[in-house]
């Protein structure tokens, strides 16, 4: 008996420092909500490549114009602000469940080591697009987004490592497939959200 109660004090002692050091209502639904929207994104951005004229699939490697690319950084950038509203949306609402604070020290700690990585990578691809480097924005893209979830791991739950690391490889392979960037980029912002977000969703949430 006295050994059950040494383990369960334990168990506690170690819930609540896991709770004091990491961000744990990060929500898993929040991933898979990402990925679908991601992955709507890039069949809307198939559309406009037909719209356009461009055969996508045809093994060519197409030109794309600086308009052209401009629209599918907005298409982008809404699809951002879709799957950052939809992410606090569920971990806010994980948070009130377990009654803790969605804004607090970690969670400062959390999104500055995270943003670190990603505002330099929306920095870098800002000058590719600007020098009209196009086919290397979508890899750079998948290549930051992963350095940013491994810097932010230390502060969350273990897994986002992974799903960072993994964005990492696509990114660097994707570097070597230049003009397939739609594909590389629905694989890791889409498929790959909604992996590990249902992954987290049964061990977590």
């Amino acid at each position: 008996m006295e050994s059950k109660n040494y383990q369960d004090e334990l168990a506690h002692i170690r819930q609540m420092m896991e709770r004091s050091s990491r961000f744990i209502s990060l929500s898993g639904l929040s991933g898979v909500i990402a990925g679908i929207v991601a992955l709507l994104g890039s069949v809307y951005v198939y559309f406009i490549f037909q719209r356009e004229g461009i055969d996508y699939f045809d093994g060519e490697r197409n030109i794309y114009t600086p308009a052209l690319v401009q629209e599918l950084f907005f298409v982008a950038l809404v699809i951002l602000v879709l799957a950052i509203s939809s992410g606090y949306i569920f971990t806010a609402r994980k948070s009130k469940k377990k009654n803790l604070k969605v804004w607090d020290s970690i969670t400062k700690r959390l999104l500055i080591n995270f943003a670190i990585p990603l505002v330099a990578g929306g920095f870098f691809c800002i000058a590719l697009w600007y020098h009209h480097y196009f086919p290397l924005i979508a890899p750079s893209m998948l290549i930051f987004y992963g350095l940013a979830l491994i810097n932010a791991e230390r502060y969350t739950l273990s897994d986002v490592k992974y799903l960072g690391i993994c964005e990492v490889i696509l990114g660097i392979i994707a570097l070597f497939w230049l003009g397939w960037g739609l594909i590389f980029w629905a694989v890791g912002f889409g498929f790959l959200h909604i992996f590990y977000g249902i992954l987290m969703y049964r061990k977590y949430d």
